[in-house]
C-alpha cells in the first residue's frame, strides 16, 4: 500500500508540473552532457598519448660536412666522436631510459630526404655527402625524454637533438584545456541543474501544502512525506541522463567511429562507444544523486508543517 501510494504521488506530482519537469529533465541532460563530454575527451587524450608516446624518439643528429649552427665549428663530425655518442646510448648510465636506438646512415637519410623533396630546388641540389648521420632513440618512458635530450645536447660533433614528443604537446595542450572548458561548463550547468530541481520541488510541496499536513496530521515520518518529491526529481534526472548517454553514444558512433576514424589516418588511437558505455553508469549515479541531495535539502524545510 506505501509503495503504491509514493508511486502514485511522484506521478501526480510530475504530470502536475509537466513544464517544470522537462526543464529539469533538458538541464540534466545539457550538464551531464557536457559532463560526459569532458570525460570521453580525457579518454581521447589518454588514448592518444598512449599510441604516440610509444612512438616518440630522441633523434641525435651529428654535425654534417657544412653546418651553420655554432655546435658545429669544428666541422662534420669525426669517427670517434660518433662512436662516443654510439658508447653513452648503449652505457649503465642510460639503460634504465634508453629502451633501443638505430643510426641513421647518411645513404639513408638521402633516401629520405629524397622522398620528401626530390621534386623542389633543394632537393635536386643536395648530395648523399650532404646529409648526416644521426641515432633514433627509442625510450623506455617519453616522458623523461629531457634526460636523455639533456646528455647529448653540447657533446662534440652534436649538431642538435630533436625530440618528437615537443611537437605532440602543443596538441594535447589545446586539447585538455578544451577538457578544462568543457569541464567548467559542466560545473555551471550542474548548479543550474540543482537550482532548477530545488525550486520544481519546492513548488511542488508548496501546492500540495494541505495534502503533507494530513499526512502529518495522521503520523507520517519525514521519509514517507518527502519521498515521492525526492522520486519526481529523481526520475527527471534519471531522464536527462538517459539522454545524455544516448546523445554521447550517437555522437562516438557516428562522429568518431564512422567519420573520424576514416578521414584521419595519421593514428588510430580514437574513444569507441565502448567509453561511452564505461561512463555511463557514473553519468547515471550523478544524476540520482545530484537530484537526491538537492531535492532533501529543498525539502528539509518546506515539508514541515
Amino acid at each position: 500500500m506505501r509503495f503504491r501510494l509514493i508511486t502514485a504521488e511522484t506521478f501526480k506530482g510530475l504530470s502536475r508540473n509537466v513544464a517544470m519537469t522537462i526543464s529539469v529533465i533538458l538541464v540534466s541532460f545539457v550538464s551531464l552532457l557536457f559532463v560526459g563530454s569532458a570525460a570521453l575527451l580525457q579518454s581521447q587524450i589518454s588514448t592518444m598519448k598512449g599510441e604516440w608516446y610509444d612512438k616518440v624518439q630522441v633523434s641525435v643528429y651529428m654535425c654534417p660536412p657544412s653546418s651553420a649552427r655554432p655546435e658545429c665549428v669544428g666541422g662534420e663530425a669525426t669517427q670517434a666522436q660518433i662512436d662516443a655518442v654510439e658508447q653513452l646510448l648503449g652505457s649503465q648510465a642510460l639503460s634504465s631510459y634508453v629502451k633501443d636506438y638505430t643510426i641513421e646512415t647518411k645513404a639513408e637519410a638521402y633516401a629520405k630526404f629524397k622522398k620528401a623533396y626530390g621534386n623542389s630546388p633543394i632537393g635536386r641540389t643536395a648530395t648523399e655527402e650532404m646529409m648526416p648521420i644521426s641515432f633514433r632513440v627509442k625510450l623506455n618512458d617519453p616522458e623523461k625524454y629531457q634526460v636523455v635530450s639533456e646528455q647529448f645536447t653540447g657533446r662534440d660533433g652534436v649538431e642538435r637533438v630533436v625530440d618528437q614528443r615537443s611537437t605532440l604537446e602543443p596538441l594535447f595542450l589545446v586539447m585538455n584545456r578544451a577538457t578544462w572548458i568543457t569541464g567548467g561548463l559542466a560545473a555551471i550547468m550542474a548548479l543550474a541543474a540543482v537550482l532548477l530541481i530545488s525550486t520544481t520541488i519546492r513548488l511542488s510541496a508548496m501546492s500540495r501544502s494541505k495534502e503533507t499536513s494530513i499526512m502529518r496530521l495522521v503520523g507520517a515520518s519525514n521519509l514517507f512525506i518527502q519521498l515521492p518529491f525526492i522520486l519526481e526529481g529523481v526520475i527527471a534526472a534519471l531522464i536527462g541522463a538517459l539522454m545524455s548517454i544516448g546523445a554521447l553514444w550517437l555522437g562516438v558512433h557516428y562522429i568518431v567511429e564512422h567519420w573520424l576514424s576514416r578521414s584521419v589516418t595519421f593514428t588510430s588511437a580514437f574513444i569507441r562507444t565502448s567509453d561511452v558505455l564505461y561512463i555511463a553508469p557514473w553519468l547515471i549515479l550523478a544524476a540520482v544523486a545530484l537530484a537526491a541531495i538537492s531535492s532533501a535539502v529543498s525539502l528539509s524545510k518546506y515539508t514541515r508543517v
